[in-house]
């Protein structure tokens, strides 16, 4: 790496259907670099990685689709109410996607980069190596509306959903930044331009 500092990191989190993706395309729109974990979580269980192929072993090789990639249905379904199998498969994805993260945050070269991070707050001490927390944002009740109109799911599923992940209120204390996603998408390009140009001083600063 030449001796390069990295990037400075931003942590990008928020609730389900709080609106991480609206605030990311919008970073990304300015030629800010998103590394997403839910993109990590499938690229680190791709076809002849390692950590396909720990799935395999632990779990057979009926958890794969008749293109050799993870039945991810399957696995849901596997996984679903067996908590001893969910944390198997944790075990394996989730250092991998940390990794993935870690690495590809190290090897940026912009002024700055996000890592958007839905269960940052579960998983925070993994993370002490960013610099900055952004959380978005947005009341349970839109949440909720959010989600089902989302998912086509139910309501009833739609408040699992929000009830298994840390409380608003956990992400918040993390937050040294906070987008409040509480109407129109449209009311996010102000909050976005003025983050970036606040995180282009904190990258000067930092150099």
């Amino acid at each position: 790496m030449s001796g390069q500092r990295r990037s400075f990191v931003v942590a990008l989190t928020g609730g389900v259907a709080a609106g991480k993706s609206a605030v990311s395309r919008r970073f990304e729109a300015l030629g800010i670099h998103v590394y997403d974990a839910d993109v990590a979580s499938r690229e680190v269980i791709a076809p002849g990685t390692g950590g396909l192929q720990a799935v395999i072993d632990h779990f057979g090789g009926e958890v794969l689709d008749s293109r050799g990639q993870l039945d991810r249905a399957a696995m849901r379904k596997r996984v679903f109410g067996d908590d001893e199998a969910r944390r198997a498969l944790e075990a394996i994805i989730h250092p991998r996607v940390r990794a993935w993260l870690h690495e590809h945050a190290h090897a940026d070269r912009g002024a700055y980069c996000l890592l958007a991070i839905p269960l940052l707050a579960e998983n925070l001490d993994h993370y002490r190596w960013v610099d900055r927390v952004l959380v978005v944002d947005a009341p349970k009740a839109m949440q909720l509306e959010r989600l089902v109109r989302r998912d086509g799911i139910d309501e009833a599923l739609a408040r699992r959903m929000i009830e298994r992940q840390a409380h608003r209120t956990e992400r918040l204390m993390l937050a040294h930044d906070v987008i409040e996603n509480h109407g129109d998408e449209a009311a996010l390009d102000q909050a976005v331009s003025q983050l970036h140009t606040r995180y282009l001083a904190l990258a000067e600063a930092t150099r």
